[in-house]
């Protein structure tokens, strides 16, 4: 079995192909590998590094702060670029990993779509910080990423870059991106289950975003700035007092 097989059709069609199934063994098999690729990708979602982050660098939620959102503009503007870095990396991480998960171990593509899919919902709604996450454009865009093809990664993150260097809003960049992501698959010949994920995305985007889009609309959306001081960890010591 090599690589490239793997990788085009996961471990679980080859376990098909090597071993003969009824169609009553290999349908309630296929539903419960289905099942367990969407717990697994959405309890890896559910990590929400700008919360870890918060609590354990400067023993706070991040939630607290700014607009309330867990991800990683809002861990920039409240305690600076570094602390964004860290974060951005975590959640993007996240979904490489669930996407690898659901390719290799599941349903090749069509698994990297689904467990992107709900890696990107653990994000929004993670059930280890009562279902209050982040907005999920970093766990898209890994999504984006790992599902392929390449230039329409490539193709939105210019497009972000654009729009956010001439408005410094990054809701706008990050809501206009994802509606125009499920377009440059139905362009690329994509169809079916990939268009109809990307849909979800964009449409759940935008609900994430309503409040951005609101405040966009009358003027009173924060711009981001790269100018924030880092602000000093918690020490140990300091831990240690508040217990």
């Amino acid at each position: 079995m090599d690589f490239m097989t793997v990788w085009k059709e996961g471990l679980l069609n080859q376990f098909f192909k090597a071993n003969s199934l009824s169609e009553t063994a290999g349908l309630a098999v296929t539903i419960a590998a289905v099942v367990l690729c969407m717990v697994i990708s959405y309890l890896i979602g559910s990590v929400n590094f700008s919360i870890i982050v918060s609590k354990n660098y400067y023993h706070d939620d991040i939630r607290l702060h700014g607009s309330g959102n867990a991800g990683a503009t809002n861990i920039m503007r409240t305690y600076g670029k570094k602390m964004a870095v860290l974060t951005f990396a975590g959640d993007f991480l996240k979904a490489v990993v669930a996407s690898l998960i659901g390719r290799l171990v599941f349903f090749g593509y069509h698994g990297a779509i689904l467990a992107g899919l709900f890696c990107f919902l653990g994000h929004i709604f993670p059930c280890y910080f009562k279902f209050r996450g982040g907005k999920g454009v970093v766990t898209a865009a890994a999504m984006i990423l790992m599902v392929g093809p390449w230039w329409i990664f490539v193709s939105l993150f210019v497009l972000f870059a654009v729009i956010v260097i001439a408005t410094k809003y990054v809701s706008l960049g990050s809501v206009i991106c994802l509606m125009v992501y499920p377009i440059l698959l139905d362009r690329a010949g994509l169809k079916g289950f990939s268009v109809l994920a990307a849909i979800i995305v964009a449409a759940i985007c935008v609900f994430a975003h309503r409040e951005n889009i609101k405040r966009i609309m009358n003027g009173e959306e924060s711009k981001i700035s790269f100018k924030v001081k880092d602000r000093k960890p918690v020490s140990e010591e300091e831990k240690e007092d508040e217990r």
